[in-house]
């Protein structure tokens, strides 16, 4: 039976934008979009740019927000502000929603060799644990665009027509094609202010 997204459903979509160096803040931002393409609500965070807090800002975002009427989760990606990797299962358990990750290139070798090359020692071993721990990535095919996506907390069927609910046109959920405006609007804003 094939999953019924009704208008008024939301989700989060959760982006980022950085314009720094290792150590500078990386800006989040939160928007909750209904499947009609009405957006109502937005937060915004920061984790640090080659850091290991993205996933700890992200739920800070959601406790932010207090919205019990957010159904789902998106994160545009995995390897945020140079390689600060979400931790999927955590946010998931954390946040109490099921959970998609959403990329939009395809890769061959996934991100092993590039942490490989940025990293060593200690910080090399707890980067891999994280990438190690996730869900497959898997191609879906959203209009005339493919996706690929990672999911918990709900069947892969009902996973991608959630994502193809959320996607009226060129490939990028709505929650994460304006959290990604917006992000990029308020890096900006604050590289500016610098």
């Amino acid at each position: 039976m094939a999953t019924v997204v009704k208008p008024g459903t939301r989700a989060l979509g959760i982006a980022e934008s950085f314009s720094g160096d290792e150590g500078d803040p990386s800006t989040l931002c939160g928007v909750v979009t209904r499947a009609s393409r009405v957006t109502d609500g937005f937060c915004f965070g920061s984790c640090t740019i080659g850091g290991t807090d993205a996933t700890d800002a992200m739920c800070d975002l959601v406790a932010q927000l207090g919205r019990e009427d957010v159904q789902y989760v998106f994160v545009a990606g995995l390897a945020l502000a140079w390689y600060d990797l979400v931790d999927l299962e955590a946010l998931h358990a954390a946040v109490d929603r099921p959970v998609c990750s959403i990329t939009f290139e395809a890769s061959s070798g996934g991100l092993e060799a590039g942490l490989r090359e940025a990293f060593s020692g200690p910080s090399l071993d707890e980067r891999l644990a994280t990438y190690e721990r996730q869900p497959p990535r898997r191609a879906l095919d959203v209009g005339d665009e493919t996706v690929f996506v990672r999911s918990l907390g709900l069947p892969e069927s009902e996973a991608n027509e959630v994502v193809r609910s959320f996607t009226p046109e060129g490939g990028r959920p709505e929650p994460l094609r304006v959290a990604r405006l917006a992000a990029r609007a308020a890096d900006q804003w604050r590289s500016d202010r610098r």
